[in-house]
């Protein structure tokens, strides 16, 4: 390899094809448009959902009832859980749960459900409580941090319009 072959064939600041000049320029006549068809025409666009012709996926799909829009998304997580992944005396927040995977994904609250047995004396804190779990939480000693909720009807619906 030589020195002066280095940059051969690259082109910093390549000319930009100019089509419909003439059978000479190798796009002309159709303008490398193909024959006939809607991506033939002027003023030509298309839905992201078109499929060719076909039914689009979202008509295929069955619908039932009402999607809420504004609905909050809770996640549970039970109590038996927190007693695999969390030491006794341990505060058990949001961030906590989230780096050891006991909260994953997105959602706008945390709900402790009483589902399994609590040994260990934990302070939670999270949005909501069920009673069962409430009760499990002070009876092994713990403390229960009710959190205020993240967004409220009206700050969710604000941010869906801005999207």
């Amino acid at each position: 390899m030589n020195l002066n072959d280095v940059h051969r064939g690259i082109q910093k600041n390549r000319k930009r094809k100019r089509i419909g000049r003439g059978p000479g320029s190798g796009t002309g006549k159709t303008s490398a448009r193909g024959h006939k068809g809607h991506k033939s025409r002027s003023g030509y666009s298309r839905k992201p959902s078109f499929q060719g012709g076909a039914m689009p996926m979202f008509r295929r799909v069955p619908k039932r009832g009402f999607n809420n829009r504004w609905a909050t998304t809770v996640f549970a997580v039970n109590v038996g859980k927190l007693n695999d992944h969390f030491d006794d005396g341990a505060e058990v927040t949001l961030e906590a749960m989230a780096a050891k995977d006991v909260a994953k994904g997105t959602f706008d609250e945390v709900k402790i459900l009483g589902d399994g047995e609590l040994t260990k004396k934990l302070t939670v804190s999270a949005h909501r409580f069920s009673k069962s779990a409430e009760e499990k939480i002070t009876a092994a000693g713990g403390t229960v941090n009710k959190l205020a909720p993240k967004r409220t009807p009206d700050e969710r619906v604000a941010a869906l319009k801005q999207a």
